[in-house]
C-alpha cells in the first residue's frame, strides 16, 4: 500500500540530550497510525518534526515522497496536545477565524453536525466542558479538510463515557478516507482506534506493526491474574509469575493446568479472572514497570 509520510531515520537532539535517535515508519494513506512511548520517549519530538514544527537534527520527514513544503501545510490538520482559544470569542466565531486561515475550507454545517456542535455555537469557548472543547478543537483540526490529520493525545483528561465518544468520532473521520497519526497513553485507545503502532523508548522505535499481532508474538493467548492478597501466605509465588497493580500474573497456552496449579497450591480463585492479552501487557513489558517522570 501506498505511503502518504514517511519518517526517515530521524535525529533531533538537544544540548546534553538525544531526543530522537533514528526513528523511520511509513504512514499508509487511509489509516490510523498510532505513535505510543512511556513518557521521555521522543514521541512529542517526533510528531512536532512530522508536522514540521521542528526541524531535524538528522533525516527527513516525506510527504508522498517529497519533502514537505506549502502543499503539505495546506492539507494536515493538527489537534494538539494542548490548544489555547481566543478568549470572549464563540464557537461560532472561534471556527470562522481558523477557517479564515486557509484557502480550502471544510463544509462548515456538516463539520459542525459530525462534531455535535450544534447547540453550542454561540456559547463562550470559555464555558465549554472538556468533552465540548476537545470535539471543537477536532472540528478546528478538519476546518480545511485536511488528507492527514495529527492528533497528539486528543483524550487525556475526559471521562470515559467523552473519551468513546470522541473514539467514535475518529473512527468517522477515518471512515471519511482521512490518513491519521495518534499519540495516547491509553492503550485500550491504541487498540481500539490503530491499524498500525510503533511504540518508541529513549528516542529509538523497539516494536512496530499490527496491534493484535505485536501482541500475539509475544504472548500465549491467554493470562491469569489472581489478587496478590488470594495467594497463601508464606508460600513462595510460582516462577513465572510476574506481580502489577497487586494482582499475581501467568501467561499461558492452556488455561485449565494452571488452574489446576493453582488449586494445589492452596490459592483463593474467588477472584481469578482469564483475560486475553492486550496491547498494555506488551506496552509494559518491552517498557518495564518503573513509573517515570
Amino acid at each position: 500500500m501506498t505511503a502518504l509520510l514517511e519518517a526517515r531515520d530521524l535525529v533531533k537532539v538537544y544540548p546534553g540530550v538525544r531526543a530522537v535517535d533514528g526513528i523511520s515508519f511509513e504512514v499508509t494513506k487511509g489509516s490510523c497510525f498510532g505513535l505510543l512511548g512511556p513518557n521521555g520517549a521522543g514521541k512529542t519530538t517526533t510528531l512536532e518534526m512530522l508536522e514540521g514544527i521542528l526541524r531535524p537534527t538528522s533525516g527527513a520527514v516525506l510527504y508522498e515522497g517529497r519533502a514537505p513544503d506549502r502543499r503539505f501545510r495546506e492539507e494536515i490538520g493538527i489537534q494538539f496536545q494542548s490548544t489555547a482559544l481566543q478568549d470572549f470569542q464563540t464557537v461560532h466565531e472561534s471556527l470562522k477565524m481558523f477557517a479564515s486561515f486557509y484557502s480550502r475550507n471544510a463544509d462548515m454545517e456538516e463539520l459542525v453536525t459530525m462534531c455535535n456542535l450544534g447547540e453550542l455555537m454561540e456559547r463562550d469557548t470559555r464555558k465549554l466542558s472538556g468533552g465540548q472543547r476537545q470535539r471543537l478543537l477536532l472540528a478546528i483540526a478538519l476546518i480545511n479538510d485536511p488528507r492527514l490529520l495529527f492528533l497528539d493525545e486528543p483524550t487525556t483528561g475526559l471521562d470515559p463515557q467523552s473519551r468513546r465518544n470522541f473514539w467514535g468520532l475518529i473512527e468517522e473521520v477515518r471512515g471519511r478516507g482521512k490518513t491519521l497519526v495518534l499519540t495516547t497513553h491509553y492503550m485500550e485507545e491504541a487498540q481500539r482506534l490503530c491499524d498500525e503502532i510503533v511504540i518508541a523508548d529513549r528516542g529509538r522505535v523497539i516494536a512496530r506493526g499490527k496491534p493484535a499481532a505485536l501482541v500475539r508474538a509475544e504472548f500465549p493467548a491467554s493470562v491469569i491474574r489472581l489478587p496478590v492478597g488470594a495467594w497463601p501466605a508464606g508460600s513462595p509465588l510460582p516462577a513465572d509469575c510476574e506481580v502489577r497493580n497487586s494482582y499475581i500474573e501467568l501467561f499461558s497456552e492452556e488455561v485449565p493446568p494452571v488452574l489446576e496449579a493453582l488449586e494445589r497450591a492452596g490459592a483463593d480463585l474467588g477472584e481469578l479472572r482469564v483475560e486475553t492479552p492486550n496491547l498494555e501487557d506488551l506496552f509494559l513489558k518491552l517498557t518495564g514497570h518503573a513509573l517515570r517522570s
